[in-house]
């Protein structure tokens, strides 16, 4: 399953099978953040209740805040101290991806400063995480277009019957399904995580080397 959060409308979901064509998709409907909690379990259980009982979730969000602002900067291809002034957004999944130009990430503020998007991304992964046979990630579509440009796979089968409030946000929510798909059939990868606030998973190799830089946080 893939999910683009956001407020601006429901969020969109895209659930693929193993053959990647689309076996369900919507809009996760809710005038607050526990109500559009509650329409996910309701698309979980009523997924469980076909016969499918293990799902992967791939969430365009952020997985929680900052707990205080970073202290490392990557630049000239090294890791620096926070100069003054610098706020020190960002987690250092964000940062990989914008060191090798594959996204332009909203650096990840700390907990008081995260606009109502990240909050609403932050509650699902919250309700995911006790929820059996449910593994829940990161991924961030923008980073995964440019993973897959010039790949004619994986080939997705979708429909448009629920496209129509949001074309482009349910694309999104495909391709965060496909780079689940790719991740958890051994062909992804994950980025990340050396400052203990989540990974990213990608629907493909970076094509660097492990010793690069920018892939192991200095503290």
């Amino acid at each position: 399953m893939g999910i683009d959060v956001q407020i601006r409308r429901d969020c969109p979901y895209v659930v693929l099978d193993n053959k990647a064509s689309c076996i369900s998709s919507g809009w996760l409907e809710g005038n607050s953040n526990e109500e559009i909690c509650e329409a996910l379990i309701l698309v979980i259980n009523k997924l469980g209740n076909n016969g499918i009982k293990n799902i992967a979730i791939g969430i365009d969000s952020p997985r929680g805040p900052l707990i205080s602002p970073r202290q490392y900067y990557f630049q000239n291809n090294h890791w620096r101290s926070r100069k003054e002034g610098e706020r020190g957004y960002g987690r250092h999944c964000e940062v990989i991806l914008k060191s090798f130009k594959l996204a332009n990430p909203q650096f990840t503020p700390i907990k008081e400063e995260c606009p109502p998007w990240m909050m609403l991304g932050f509650d699902i992964f919250s309700c995911l995480e006790n929820m059996n046979k449910i593994k829940a990630f990161e991924v961030f579509p923008s980073a995964s277009y440019a993973i897959l440009k010039d790949r004619t796979n994986p080939k997705v089968t979708i429909d448009f019957s629920k496209f129509s409030p949001g074309p482009k946000d349910m694309i999104d929510a495909c391709v965060s399904a496909v780079t689940v798909q790719e991740y958890m059939q051994d062909r992804g990868c994950e980025v990340g995580g050396g400052d203990g606030l989540g990974k990213i998973i990608l629907p493909g190799p970076l094509g660097v080397k492990d010793t690069h830089p920018v892939l192991r946080w200095p503290a």
